[in-house]
């Protein structure tokens, strides 16, 4: 009986070892760094107002401005930006709204391109 135990035990390893394991591949645990993050050619029109379309715009519009915060525009936009309402919420910096509200963080490639749109004094182009 010890012996059929044993083996059972053994078996039963064996197989959560080889099936333990079946998702863990780059890019399910890796999804950021198998693509690459192009932020060389950063703009307002064709990178930083997508990423607040899909991030931030829900809450932060023209038509409801969650916090007195409008993304969905340049003037709104820049407002935060100047202040450094944008980069502390995005951030999660300190004495700051982590943003999005309730979400989780952008990604690091996301961030990023809104550091350096940001850093080059958040061009309309």
């Amino acid at each position: 009986m010890k012996k059929i135990l044993k083996s059972a035990f053994i078996l039963s390893s064996l197989l959560l070892f080889f099936t333990g394991c079946y998702n863990d591949n780059e890019y399910d645990l890796y999804p950021f760094a198998s693509t690459a993050c192009d932020s060389t050619n950063v703009t307002y029109s064709q990178t930083i107002a997508p990423i607040m379309s899909v991030n931030c715009n829900v809450c932060h519009s023209t038509a409801m401005a969650s916090g007195g915060v409008i993304t969905d525009s340049y003037t709104g936009l820049i407002t935060v930006a100047a202040n450094g309402k944008l980069w502390g919420g995005v951030s999660w910096a300190s004495g700051f709204n982590p943003m999005p509200n309730g979400g989780s963080q952008l990604s690091p490639c996301d961030l990023g391109k809104i550091k350096k749109w940001i850093n080059q004094g958040y061009p309309n182009n």
